[in-house]
């Protein structure tokens, strides 16, 4: 393991969640990083409920987990400092996650080859032979995905925009209508 790379992950960490709106507001925390791999935790929480009768947590929500903890560990394995896209995911789902307990997702980077990470990743409710759910993706780096992470670096160093910045959306106090 690079010392470096690490140091950069360490630095990063606080970003990994709050930096993506969609898993902030989620309450996604991430538990650990490392090269190549990415522990993220999703809490149970009333408002992620799927079915209300059973207490079970949304899929929808498994699925964002998986997606955001692959997307890190791949992030982790390319070396810390590129933007990533999805580009494949797949997930098979085993069993409903059991109410009133957070479900975790481990992910680890299998092989990188170019600009593209190939993960694989389980979700789990405290035991991890047990899943929830297996996952399978591969993430690139685009060009798209590298000009706005840059547009971002380049905002935050000139004191435009903090790394906790969220636009707001659709409906919210100064979003677009």
């Amino acid at each position: 393991m690079s010392q470096d790379l690490q140091s950069r992950l360490d630095q990063l960490a606080p970003l990994l969640v709050a930096g993506s709106p969609h898993a902030a507001d989620l309450g996604f925390t991430l538990d650990a990083v490392s090269p190549g791999k990415a522990v993220v935790r999703a809490p149970y929480r009333d408002d992620l409920i799927g079915d209300p009768e059973t207490g079970v947590m949304h899929g929808g929500v498994v699925t964002a987990l998986l997606d955001h903890a692959a997307g890190t560990a791949a992030f982790a394995g390319l070396g810390g400092d590129k933007a990533l896209a999805t580009l494949d995911l797949r997930i098979d789902y085993m069993r409903p996650a059991k109410p009133g307990c957070d479900v975790i997702a481990e992910a680890h980077t299998v092989k990188v080859s170019g600009l593209i990470a190939f993960v694989s990743a389980i979700a789990h409710d405290g035991d991890r032979t047990d899943p929830v759910a297996t996952a399978h993706a591969a993430f690139m780096v685009s060009r798209v995905s590298q000009e706005a992470a840059d547009r971002v670096r380049a905002d935050i160093e000139a004191g435009r925009a903090g790394p906790f910045t969220r636009t707001p959306g659709p409906g919210e106090r100064g979003g677009a209508r």
